[in-house]
C-alpha cells in the first residue's frame, strides 16, 4: 500500500495572540480560579479591603476604586448577593492561597500507625530487635501500636503479655508517650504510643536538674515541741 506524501499544515505566526480569559483549561487544569479586574460581568459588587470603604457599589465604580490605588478588583464570592469582590494586588491574593493551600495539607496529613507484634513468650534477642524497630518508627513521627496476640491456650499468659508490654513502653519512654494502658481486646492485648516532640526531652531534662526551692529555714523564736 503507497503512502500518502506528508504535507505540513500552515504554521502559526509567531505574533498570534492566544485566546483571552482566565478561566481557560490548558491540559485540564484551570490556571486561575478567580476573576478579576475586566472580566468581572455584573451590575453591583459588595466591596472589601484593606484601605477601602466597605460597601455595596456599582461595578463602574468598584473597578474605578481599585485602579485609583493601583490594585486588582478581585471576585473572590460569586455565588453571594451581590457578589463580593476584594481590593487587592493579584499576585500577592494568589500567594496567600498557596500558603493557605498548603498549611492545610499539611495539617490534614494522614498519620502513620506502625504495628509490632509479639508473643507472650517473646525471647530477649527478637525484644531488643523489635524495640530497635519501634524507636526508628517514633523518630520518624510515626505511632506505634504494639500487640501481644494470645494463640490457644497462650491466653492463660495474659499476665506475663501485660508485664511485657509495659517493659516495652518504658524502653521507649525516651522517645515516646503512652496513649493507653494495656488492654485486651479478644485475642490481643494492646498498647499505643505517640512519638514525643522534639523540645519535650529537652524540657524533662531542664526540669529534672532545676534546682530546689530552699527550704524555709525555722525563726530561732519558734518554739519546738518536746
Amino acid at each position: 500500500m503507497n503512502k500518502k506524501p506528508y504535507r505540513p499544515g500552515p504554521k502559526r505566526p509567531s505574533n498570534a495572540t492566544r485566546p483571552k480569559g482566565r478561566n481557560r483549561q490548558m491540559g485540564g487544569k484551570k490556571e486561575d480560579t478567580n476573576l478579576i479586574n475586566d472580566e468581572i460581568r455584573c451590575s453591583e459588587v459588595r466591596l472589601v479591603g484593606d484601605n477601602v470603604e466597605q460597601g455595596i457599589y456599582p461595578i463602574d465604580k468598584a473597578l474605578k476604586i481599585a485602579e485609583e490605588q493601583e490594585l486588582d478588583l478581585i471576585l473572590i464570592a460569586p455565588q453571594a448577593e451581590p457578589p463580593v469582590c476584594r481590593v487587592m494586588d493579584y499576585q500577592k491574593f494568589k500567594f496567600q492561597q498557596r500558603k493557605h493551600a498548603k498549611e492545610q495539607k499539611a495539617k490534614s496529613t494522614k498519620l502513620v500507625v506502625k504495628e509490632i507484634r509479639f508473643g507472650p513468650q517473646t525471647d530477649e534477642h527478637d525484644y531488643n530487635f523489635k524495640l530497635k524497630h519501634a524507636i526508628g518508627f517514633l523518630k520518624e513521627g510515626a505511632k506505634v501500636k504494639s500487640y501481644v496476640f494470645f494463640k490457644g491456650r497462650s491466653i492463660l499468659f495474659k499476665e506475663q503479655g501485660e508485664v511485657l508490654l509495659l517493659r516495652f513502653a518504658n524502653d521507649l519512654e525516651e522517645y515516646g508517650k503512652l496513649d493507653q494502658m494495656p488492654v485486651l481486646e479478644g485475642k490481643r492485648m494492646t498498647i499505643m504510643l505517640s512519638p514525643k516532640k522534639p523540645g519535650s526531652k529537652k524540657k524533662e531534662a531542664k526540669d529534672a536538674t532545676a534546682p530546689e526551692a530552699p527550704a524555709q529555714q525555722a525563726d530561732d523564736n519558734t518554739p519546738v515541741e518536746e
